[in-house]
């Protein structure tokens, strides 16, 4: 039996560990042999790979980012994509795949397994934690971390100044890092992308913090928007899944509460450093499970699922299950935190 692996998508916190399950276990319980594809579905794409074994995957615990690389490609728009992927995996004798991705690299998935009959498993891997069949992907809790660990020192420099600091953090179209970070770092304003915010409430609450004598902290997701007008958008160019380059609503803010309020405003945008470094104990334990679910799920023939925490539990469901609509943040979770807005 020999089994591939890719990473594909935005890299992540916890990439590594899943691999060195996969790998640990495939090898020593049920004496798989193991190949690595290179920068997410370009490798079967292209047929780029790398050896996988035991020693291939030896100190990457910790690492952050993926040993194996990766991309945003997608096949399935590419000219034969199918027909090189089936190819490729011919080529080299691969039984199975174990793709690891968020939306886009498992949607890929569920189409290759569900219409063309190739045996995927599938791992859910983001930062946005926004699949809706696992309770929490991995990266999460790294990326909130950072998000956190900023935000408290933020405070410290808004305060010296007593301006008010707009941080910018990721998730696309759920407001999943804004809203745990947020609350977590004392932010005094969340805004996310489920909820449209009203500006002129926005410059009330930084106004009224500053009437207690404090310098006000305005956490913004990325894909947050205004109640009146479109998503704010500093490059309007899409990758090879059809999704827009998100980021810019946080200098657009700044620059409308300072106009508004007469208040210094300054934007820090947190970017790529959310998905960089070293993984939170908590991403390496449930990317470590996911990896062993994942190649039990493969031993059992179970192809075209994924593995996904249920409180406690790893359990398989069908990835295009997983794929069908994002988890976003419920109203009434987002209405607990109003009470700190001011």
């Amino acid at each position: 039996m020999r089994v591939g692996v890719l990473t594909g998508g935005g890299d992540c916190p916890g990439l590594n560990a899943v691999i060195r399950a996969i790998v640990r276990k495939g090898v020593q319980e049920y004496g798989y042999d193991f190949i690595g594809f290179r920068d997410g579905w370009r490798g079967p794409l292209e047929g780029e790979t790398v050896p996988l074994s035991i020693p291939a995957v030896r100190g990457i615990l910790p690492r952050g980012g993926t040993i194996l690389g990766s991309s945003r490609t997608n096949p399935l728009t590419t000219e034969h994509g199918v027909r090189r992927i089936k190819d490729n995996l011919a080529k080299y004798e691969v039984d199975a795949l174990v793709t690891i991705g968020g939306e886009d690299t498992l949607g890929v998935a569920a189409t290759l397994s569900d219409e063309y009959g190739i045996p995927c498993v599938g791992v859910p891997k983001t930062i946005d934690n926004d699949l809706s069949a696992t309770d929490y992907t991995f990266g999460f809790d790294t990326a909130v971390g950072i998000a956190t660990e900023a935000i408290d020192r933020l405070h410290t420099t808004a305060e010296s100044h007593m301006r008010v600091l707009v941080v910018e953090v990721m998730g696309r179209h759920a407001g999943w890092i804004a809203l745990h970070s947020g609350l977590a770092g004392g932010a005094n304003v969340i805004l996310i992308p489920e909820q449209r915010f009203d500006i002129d409430q926005v410059c009330a609450w930084v106004t009224s913090r500053f009437r207690a004598s404090y310098a006000p902290i305005v956490v913004v997701a990325e894909g947050a928007m205004p109640a009146e007008g479109e998503m704010i958008l500093k490059d309007e160019s899409h990758d090879s899944f059809g999704h827009v380059r998100l980021s810019g609503v946080g200098e657009w803010l700044a620059k409308e509460i300072e106009r508004r309020t007469g208040k210094e405003a300054r934007t820090t945008v947190l970017g790529h450093v959310q998905r960089g470094g070293t993984p939170s104990a908590f991403d390496r334990w449930l990317a470590t499970r996911f990896g062993l679910h994942a190649i039990e799920a493969v031993r059992d023939g179970d192809y075209g699922v994924m593995v996904a925490l249920r409180g406690t539990d790893i359990v398989r469901v069908p990835i295009a299950d997983a794929t069908a609509r994002l988890k976003t943040v419920d109203p009434a979770l987002y209405a607990e935190v109003g009470v700190f807005f001011g």
